[in-house]
């Protein structure tokens, strides 16, 4: 069998770069677009914090994290300086150079169906995710690791002093 794919294709004498210089700098046929011009690598980091800003943003979501990961947090608001509350607590992501997959651990306020609330809590991620970086989000996994009932308090879970 012969290979058919070089006989449709049209020439390509010269380079992409050289059609392009060959427009000119200022104008002309330009045939690359310029997000074609080079790469963007989008970090984890940056992934996880639109996740963590996106779900904690749907009504009911009271927290993320698991328990270890709200002590910490609870520990690091008190102490002056450290920069308030972690957006990436309960959020864990993979990126690749075109999909990326999350996993969040939620805290739940009581009365809200967890279904519902999941599932809009998938719906903003997804949608903040791809619109701000171009990623495919190919899957959102939630933990509800607890549910916040109305009278309970905060639990400030802070290591003890001691004193030497």
């Amino acid at each position: 069998m012969t290979d058919q794919t070089q006989v449709n294709r049209p020439e390509t004498a010269r380079s992409q770069s050289e059609a392009t210089h060959a427009a000119g700098p200022h104008g002309g046929n330009r045939r690359t677009e310029p997000g074609s011009r080079g790469r963007t690598t989008i970090a984890d980091g940056v992934v996880a914090k639109i996740a963590g800003l996106a779900a904690r943003g749907v009504p009911g979501v009271q927290g993320m994290g698991g328990g270890f990961a709200r002590g910490m947090g609870a520990v690091r608001e008190r102490v002056p300086g450290a920069g308030g509350p972690s957006v990436t607590s309960g959020v864990k992501v993979e990126v690749g150079e075109v999909q990326t997959a999350v996993d969040l651990s939620i805290i739940v306020e009581y009365g809200y169906s967890i279904v519902e609330l999941t599932g809009d809590v998938r719906t903003e991620v997804i949608a903040a995710i791809e619109r701000m970086t171009g990623l495919e989000v190919v899957e959102v996994n939630i933990l509800v690791s607890d549910v916040k009932l109305p009278d309970e308090e905060e639990q400030q879970e802070v290591p003890e002093r001691r004193v030497a």
